[in-house]
């Protein structure tokens, strides 16, 4: 980027102090202007007032703002700038003039420029201080803060309110930029800063101007400090004001307005000495009366301002408000006989940069802040990360977010900073979060405490639009956590262009795209690749890098583990010794998980792994306090096992703290219950056979668990006490490990497969026995997946974890009626019924068997589970309908929990207590949704998508598209594989689970599982892959889309379909109705699907307002809507993966095997809708014939246009589904039905619209209002009765 403009200044600033005009609005006072002089000609019938804008003079007295900047030049100034102070969007809509922003500014440019042209020798200038100095003649355009700030709230009750974003001030900036460079300035000065928030905005929006231009201009930021105690109005220290602009290449920094020169004469010496930029100076001229003028003298003021250019402290100096030429002149005067600041560092520490345009130098520090500075020197202590603001590290922050108890969650943070942490780490990421909405909230309410935002933010995310849009919210420099190579180099170097744009440090994780460096050799590998990268291609400071070398967890019984420590504290010396200035963080509770729930050996562990690391050169870490020891304190004989680990100092150093740990565990001190690593694998043959069988149960083995449960049974007179002694024992122990999150789901369902083998041994030898020996369970319990609903697997590994814990469980199956889940529960004598579901008409059938329940007085507790369920949901909708106890189980490591409580012996308290609990969160749900902010239908159709005439294609293929047994290794690759493990409750992102420290060997065997099983459902054709799609003409009608379909398909559904009145074209019109946000919007805007689909008869051009505001298109003859001349076109699809269900039965006894073909086959749905999709782009429908993308770009969703499908956010309601399947004739075609409910069958099964529009995204129409309820219904010829029955979620929200 050409940057010869600053080079050329800077070098003037290098040899002379260089004067700033005064005040502009102080000149156009004097000329005691009318409205008339304001509006001109040119405005004369506007309909606002607009004396007062004085950026508008620009345009309406060119002439008064080319004699003030004539004025200041003559009296000696060498720079005078632009009268566009408040030329700017958002401060000219208070005059309806944001329309005018570029021009105001290019001709405010321009009208300084011609005078400073005029100027630029010394015989151009009158005056004698102009002519006694050599002609520098400079233009400055000026940016006013505008009138709004991003980092407080205008609303005292709200203080996470905001009255303006960061995109927006960015955008604002960038149009003032843009008129003001094409208009001639030299500079562009962003001054008068009170919210660094909004400068660093105008920085960001000014660097994407000079990245257009291909050149940048020499940027001079001026803060204004309000008061002695040295802030801003938003709570910043200088020092931190300086750090948070100081990522941009600055030509100088500096200070202006709300003081007089004495009173910043203190801050100007302070920013002096820390500035790594040329500094500036322009006060007012004193403080204002008590009418608010000015009356300092220029004589005066420029004694004062003697005293900044004598000392050396200055390179640009003028005035600001009250100032006129006289005290510019005065100024010049003293400015003339004295030097410049000179730029002294030491050259050691001290470098120049070429970046964003311009050079800028820097002292080799890491230097962080939020209202305050956090310097990291070498000489430092050690950097205390606060973890507990983190959901994923943090059970009671986690619930504290999820219940938007935001205040209580702010108490978290700030027991973080009373607690000694110097930066807070912040993290949403929960697959049940809005994790990018919690994350803004959270900052901007943090942003309004000063106790805690005087701190720097960690923001920390796996997911860039959550940190991104983190980053837009704070003023200070936070740290991004984190960005690594797995992805690439290419995306590596744009997020962290982008991380520097924002003005933030950047953790580095060592990974890159072979996956995690777990030792040394690939630590240094990545960590060296990742520094060169950074310093080399895009001159990322090196002190704001900070390596993470991934802190791994030790004492796992994996001998490639054992050194795990080792290499990370060697890999922190080297990165000190060979990088230079990087910083080096951890994750510091990693280490010990192992030994979660032993405190006392993970806190000896914490303190023992800080203590070398720290010696090595570790900078900061995260790290609970609370979960450390005194080095010095650990007793001596833990402190030397912790090390043998730590430090490997011994083969079998694990073995001995487990021994330690248990005999501790033993004598009772309090450590708790512990993983550590069991038997070793080569010996457990060699215990009791009641601890074999125990152990077979733990680890699911089967290998020899049929000749070990026959040798237990000759232990026990009665063969049932073998099942309810060693076999229940080693069960019970299993459901308290996956309670305690210390097994995971897949070795659940092993130790079930164990279980069932064992027990089918000594089944005949029970028959044989008394019936005296029965077995007593623990409880039976009625399984059912709702009517209408065909999904299982969820209720099927619930069913499972039960049966680990000696429930009885009857299973009645998918699509169960009420009555007969009802019937059922009595004549089995069920003591609970659990209710499953995973569509959102399965929510409505919930209610209706709780109702059914409470008709015919059957009061057994009530158990809810699915994926679209939730505890809000159960609260609201189900709990009210039912007297007896209603309870959301989350997921299966909870069902047992709740089981025990609902039929034990404290179970009315139970009850109580979730009654209760459920009533809380109705009084909060309701007195939410009262405070929402909802507009009515027409007001969103007026902020809509205006769709400006794209057509999107016709298809290269016409027709419909069948696919028949499709090859499923052509499939496989489109497997989205973290969805398999979130399936099995193993979250995580794939590949990188496969490394992780505690879940990695569970979900590597889980994997190497899955593998198997799919080569073995290729092998016996136990599944089967078929797809169906078409292009169809279509266009939209207000929230409806018009679709043409061949041979009058009509749709399918209890609701009237789309007239199916054939047009003399043979083609009939089949009406898709979709719903608006309703949201009020502030910088948003509310999308209908039916936006991203182009109006009959818009022929490319710009659509008209009256054809998406509802209205209908022409209609034929028949009434219909008439075949439009020039269509858009509307996609489908529907794929399934079956399973022969008489291949299936051979499975039924192996619990594991069924569940995993049944998570394989949804899986393999998913990918065969990847895979169609990608066709119907590419070869189909072709409007992205050239389309390049990996898998993993696919995953992200970076194709062009989007495909939604009925049921979820952005096209809720479901019977729109059968419409779809009649465009598709899908049930003919491909085998794929639909329930009432509208589920598919085969469960197996994926359907969407396809969108072509390049601005088409998805979206969620969350809450409708009663308007759009009452639209839609009439649209789709249903009862408000019925309609509200679809959308009942969407009325609830």
């Amino acid at each position: 980027m050409d940057n010869s403009r600053y080079i050329k200044i800077a070098g003037l600033l290098r040899e002379r102090i260089l004067v700033l005009d005064g005040a502009m609005g102080t000149m156009i006072q004097r000329r005691g202007l009318e409205e008339e002089d304001y509006r001109g000609e040119r405005f004369a019938g506007h309909p606002s007032p607009l004396k007062g804008n004085n950026d508008l003079l620009s345009l309406t007295r060119r002439d008064i703002i080319a004699d003030i900047h004539r004025e200041y030049f003559e009296a000696g100034a060498d720079i005078v700038s632009t009268n566009t102070f408040n030329a700017n969007a958002i401060s000219m809509a208070d005059y309806g003039m944001e329309h005018l922003v570029y021009e105001l500014n290019f001709e405010g440019a321009r009208v300084a420029r011609m005078v400073a042209d005029e100027m630029g020798s010394p015989a151009g200038r009158a005056g004698e201080a102009g002519a006694a100095r050599s002609a520098v003649a400079l233009v400055a355009g000026s940016m006013g803060p505008t009138n709004r700030t991003a980092s407080m709230s205008a609303d005292v009750n709200d203080p996470g309110s905001r009255g303006v974003s960061f995109d927006q001030l960015a955008e604002a900036y960038m149009v003032q930029a843009r008129g003001l460079i094409d208009g001639g300035v030299d500079i562009l000065l962003v001054e008068t800063v009170f919210d660094t928030l909004n400068a660093k905005a105008a920085l960001f929006g000014i660097n994407k101007v000079f990245l257009e231009k291909g050149y940048s201009l020499p940027v001079m930021v001026s803060g204004t400090i309000t008061d002695a105690s040295g802030r801003t109005l938003t709570g910043q220290t200088l020092g931190a004001f300086l750090v948070s602009v100081s990522h941009f290449p600055l030509l100088s920094v500096g200070l202006n307005c709300a003081l007089g020169a004495e009173q910043l004469r203190p801050f100007v010496k302070e920013l002096s000495e820390s500035a790594p930029f040329f500094v500036s100076a322009h006060p007012n001229a004193g403080l204002p009366n008590e009418f608010g003028g000015y009356d300092q003298s220029a004589s005066y003021m420029a004694s004062i301002a003697e005293d900044f250019v004598k000392n050396g402290w200055i390179n640009i100096i003028g005035g600001c408000c009250g100032t006129t030429p006289d005290h510019i002149r005065e100024i010049a005067k003293v400015a003339a006989r004295y030097s410049p600041r000179v730029l002294d560092r030491d050259p050691g520490n001290f470098i120049i940069e070429s970046t964003l345009g311009g050079i800028v130098g820097r002292e080799r520090v890491t230097r962080l802040c939020g209202l305050e500075v956090l310097e990291i020197r070498p000489e430092s202590n050690f950097i205390n990360v606060g973890e507990r603001t983190n959901v994923s590290g943090s059970k009671k922050f986690a619930r504290l977010i999820r219940e938007e108890r935001y205040s209580e969650a702010l108490a978290v943070a700030r027991e973080q900073v009373e607690g000694g942490a110097q930066i807070i780490d912040i993290c949403m990421d929960e697959a049940m979060l809005d994790s990018e909405r919690a994350m803004v909230k959270f900052i901007q309410l943090i942003m309004s405490e000063p106790d805690i935002a005087r701190l720097p933010l960690m923001l920390d995310s796996s997911r860039w639009e959550v940190l991104e849009s983190g980053l837009k919210c704070v003023q200070g420099k936070s740290v991004v956590n984190s960005i690594s190579l797995k992805e690439g180099e290419e995306l590596f170097l744009e997020r962290a262009k982008l991380i520097r744009s924002y003005g933030a440090s950047a953790v580095v994780m060592l990974f890159d795209e072979r996956g995690q460096a777990d030792t040394f050799e690939r630590r240094r590998e990545v960590a060296e690749r990742s520094y060169r990268l950074l310093t080399e291609r895009i001159n990322f400071p090196a002190e704001d890098i900070i390596f993470d070398p991934n802190v791994l967890a030790v004492a796992t019984g994996i001998e490639e583990h054992s050194n795990y420590a080792v290499d990370f504290i060697k890999t922190v010396a080297w990165i000190k010794e060979n990088l230079p200035y990087a910083k080096v963080s951890g994750g510091i509770s990693n280490l010990s998980f192992s030994f979660r729930g032993m405190d006392r050996i993970r806190e000896a562990m914490h303190s023992v792994f800080l203590f070398h690391a720290i010696k090595a050169g570790l900078d900061m870490g995260i790290v609970n306090p609370g979960m450390l020891q005194v080095y010095s304190e650990i007793p001596e004989d833990l402190l030397t096992l912790v090390e043998d680990v730590v430090l490997n100092r011994r083969k079998d150093a694990t073995e001995r703290l487990i021994i330690y740990a248990e005999r501790s565990k033993s004598e009772g001190d309090g450590m708790g219950n512990g993983g550590g690593a069991g038997h070793q694998r080569d010996n457990w043959r060699s215990l009791p056979v009641v601890e074999r069988v125990r152990h077979a149960l733990v680890k699911g083995v089967d290998d020899y668990i049929e000749e070990d449960i026959l040798e237990a049974k000759g232990l026990f007179a009665r063969t049932i006490e073998v099942i309810e002694g060693p076999l229940m024992g080693g069960m019970n122990e299993v459901g308290d490990l996956f309670g305690a999150g210390k097994m995971f789901l897949p070795q659940v369902v092993k130790s079930a497969r164990v279980m069932k083998r064992a027990v089918a041994v000594l089944e005949p030898f029970i028959k044989a026995e008394s019936a005296e020996g029965e077995s007593r369970s623990a409880g039976r319990l009625l399984l059912a997946t709702v009517k209408g609903d065909v999904h299982d697997i969820g209720k099927n590994i619930v069913a499972v974890v039960l049966s680990c814990n000696n429930y009885e469980i009857v299973d009645m199956g998918v699509m169960v009626p009420a009555e007969k889940i009802i019937e059922r529960a009595i004549e089995v004598g069920a003591d609970a019924i659990g209710l499953s579901g995973l569509i959102t008409p399965s929510l409505e059938e919930m209610v209706n068997v709780a109702q059914e329940m409470e008709r015919r007085q059957v009061r057994l507790p009530l158990l809810i589970g699915g994926a679209t369920t939730s505890e809000v949901h159960a609260a609201v909708k189900i709990a009210p309908k039912y007297s007896g106890a209603v309870v959301h189980v989350k997921d299966a490591s909870k069902a047992a929990g709740v089981m025990s409580s609902l039929l034990g012996d404290s179970s009315e308290l139970f009850a109580g207590e979730i009654g209760e609990r459920y009533r809380e969160i109705r009084d909060l749900h309701n007195s939410s949704v009262k405070r929402g902010e909802y507009i009515s239908l027409e007001e969103a159709r007026e902020n809509r998508f205006v769709n400006r005439g794209y057509l999107s294609p016709a298809p290269v293929k016409s027709g419909l598209q069948e696919f028949h047994n499709i090859d499923i290794d052509s499939v496989i690759k489109y497997i989205d594989w973290t969805f398999f493990f979130f399936a099995w409750k193993m979250s995580g992102r794939y590949p990188a689970i496969l490394q992780d420290p505690v879940k990695g060997p569970e979900a590597k065997k889980l994997m190497d599982d899955a593998l198997q099983y799919l080569e073995e459902m290729k092998s016996k054709s136990i599944v089967s892959i078929h797809g169906v799609c078409g292009v169809f003409e279509a266009n939209s009608e207000g929230e409806d889309v018009v679709v043409w379909c061949e041979g009058g398909a009509g749709a399918s559904g209890p609701e009237p379909a789309a007239s199916a009145a054939a047009e003399a074209s043979g083609f009939a019109p089949l009406r898709l109705c979709f719903l608006r946000n309703q949201e009020k919007k502030q910088n948003t805007l509310n999308l209908c699907l039916a936006d991203f689909i182009a109006p009959a008869g818009s022929n490319g051009q710009t659509v008209s307002d009256t054809a998406v505001s509802g209205g209908r298109t022409d209609v034929g003859a028949s009434g219909t809507p008439a075949r439009p001349a020039s269509p858009d076109h509307l996609g489908a699809f529907v794929v399934t993966a079956r399973l022969d269900e008489s291949t299936l039965t051979t499975y039924q006894k192996d619990d594991y095997a069924t569940i995993m073909i049944k998570i394989l086959a949804d899986r393999l749905a998913e990918a065969a809708a990847e895979w169609i999709h990608h066709k119907m782009r590419t070869e189909i429908w072709g409007f992205a014939p050239n389309e390049q993308l990996t898998v993993e770009q696919m995953f992200k969703s970076e194709f062009r246009g989007i495909r939604p499908a009925p049921g979820y956010p952005a096209c809720p309601e479901h019977t729109e589904k059968g419409k779809l399947f009649a465009m598709l004739e899908a049930e003919k075609r491909v085998g794929v039905s639909l329930t009432e409910s509208y589920t598919m069958v085969p469960a197996a099964s994926v359907s969407a619209f396809v969108f072509a529009h390049p601005e088409s995204a998805y979206f969620n129409v969350g809450r409708i209002c009663d308007d759009q309820l009452r639209d839609y219904a009439g649209r789709k010829g249903m009862t408000i009765e019925e309609a509200a029955s679809w959308l009942a979620p969407n009325l609830s929200l």
